[in-house]
């Protein structure tokens, strides 16, 4: 069994694709640096990130798939989950192998498990436009928090951009510990913090610190929520069907449930 060991980058799988059709072998495993090594291992070989290898794949790929088939790709690669690369992997030499018709065959299970995986992705993309809740700080800033399962922040950015290009804004991603802020006018830029303890905002309910929350929207969150438990028809009650909607997990950033 041959083995290739990359770094867990989308970059370095493109590179590990490169190398395979270099060496002309398919190996039979991909693995990250920490992943255990499998029994009856014949041989491994390391493979080194390389960006221009990278690249040309790419380039490759955007001759041989339609834009749907390329972003599905994308999307994929922002699940984060580990379970991802080796199909990935295998998806993307069958493309160079089969051709664009390889993205219809479903019955292929590195196929199907790529498409899966990215719409799970897409689905929470959609879930997070739903369930952003935003607070204004005294000097005009709206923030959100968020901390969904797959990194889907870059997903959504340009929905509030376009919602919301009249308003400064942040939204944080608590759990990937990076945001966007938007200054009304420049496109929104990427930020982190280095002192994530000193911010106003707490990264467990996303809530703004007393100080910095302005008068009128502490007024507007608890108008928000006597509104949400007025509409509420206790006979009709479904919790089944609201976690199906409304995942518990959720609920921490949403003001109608703190």
């Amino acid at each position: 069994m041959t083995v290739y060991v990359f770094d867990g980058t989308m970059d370095g799988l493109l590179s590990a694709v490169f190398d395979a059709f270099l060496l002309k072998e398919q190996p039979e495993r991909l693995l990250t640096g920490g992943d255990v090594m499998p029994l009856f291992c014949e041989r491994t070989y390391m493979v080194t990130t390389d960006g221009e290898k990278a690249r040309r794949v790419w380039t490759g790929l955007e001759k041989q798939l339609p834009k749907d088939a390329l972003r599905l790709i994308s999307v994929s690669q922002l699940s984060e989950l580990a379970e991802l690369w080796q199909p990935l992997f295998m998806y993307v030499c069958k493309v160079f192998r089969s051709g664009k018709k390889t993205v219809r065959n479903f019955a292929d299970s590195d196929v199907l498990t790529v498409t899966q995986i990215a719409r799970r992705v897409m689905h929470e993309a959609h879930r997070m436009m739903q369930f952003v809740r935003f607070q204004k700080a005294k000097d005009g800033t709206y923030l959100a928090v968020i901390s969904p399962d797959h990194n889907v922040l870059p997903l959504i950015i340009d929905h509030f951009h376009d919602r919301f290009n009249d308003q400064p804004w942040l939204i944080n991603e608590a759990h990937r510990h990076y945001g966007y802020h938007y200054d009304g006018s420049s496109p929104p830029l990427r930020i982190t913090f280095e002192d994530e303890a000193s911010v106003p905002f707490s990264l467990t309910d996303g809530k703004l610190a007393d100080a910095v929350i302005s008068d009128d929207d502490r007024m507007l969150q608890e108008l928000w929520r006597t509104y949400f438990k007025a509409i509420c028809i206790r006979e009709r009650l479904n919790p089944r069907k609201q976690l199906n909607d409304m995942p518990r997990r959720y609920w921490k950033y949403l003001t109608e449930k703190q």
